[in-house]
């Protein structure tokens, strides 16, 4: 085995390790991310259905909901649906304002964006249309793009070889 193959094979190793960490990610906060993104759409919607009614059936929409409800006055189902479009609309500004300081749906798609390029760049390396060198500099400046992934530790076994020794591949290691 030459020593080409087996830096090839430790790069490989390299890039399924951080692949798994992307997947970890992913796994983790692609469905909180969804949630948050249905969640804003509910209560959005919701907001402009408590207000469609009045604006849209005026007197004989409130009256109509004082007798369903057997309120004593239709003033009190202008109140209600007011309070209540101003509870969702707070509740969806609410999340919509943490998802943006967050940046959740853009660091979502950076992240999806680079796992598929460290597949793409897995299999190019893996069938030999790469070499060595383009390789590592491709898996550096995808990983770059993803500096909040943490790494998921490798229980059961160390780094690729080569790792950390003197005369390690430049790079090698750090993301």
């Amino acid at each position: 085995m030459t020593e080409d193959d087996a830096l090839r094979r430790d790069l490989l190793a390299r890039i399924d390790m951080r692949r798994a960490a992307v997947q970890a990610f992913l796994r983790a906060n692609r469905p909180r991310i969804r949630r948050r993104a249905n969640l804003t759409i509910v209560l959005s919607s919701l907001a402009a259905a408590f207000t469609a009614g009045p604006a849209l059936g005026g007197e004989p929409f409130a009256e109509s909901v004082q007798r369903t409800l057997g309120l004593t006055t239709d003033a009190l189902v202008w109140q209600l649906l007011c309070l209540l479009a101003l509870v969702v609309s707070v509740g969806a500004a609410v999340l919509t304002n943490i998802a943006k300081s967050q940046d959740s749906e853009a660091r979502l798609s950076s992240v999806e964006a680079v796992n598929a390029e460290l597949e793409g760049l897995a299999s190019l390396l893996h069938y030999g249309h790469l070499s060595l060198e383009d390789a590592v500099k491709l898996y550096q400046q995808y990983t770059a793009k993803i500096p909040f992934v943490e790494d998921v530790p490798a229980y059961g076994y160390g780094a690729p070889q080569g790792w950390g020794r003197p005369g390690a591949p430049q790079g090698w290691g750090q993301h």
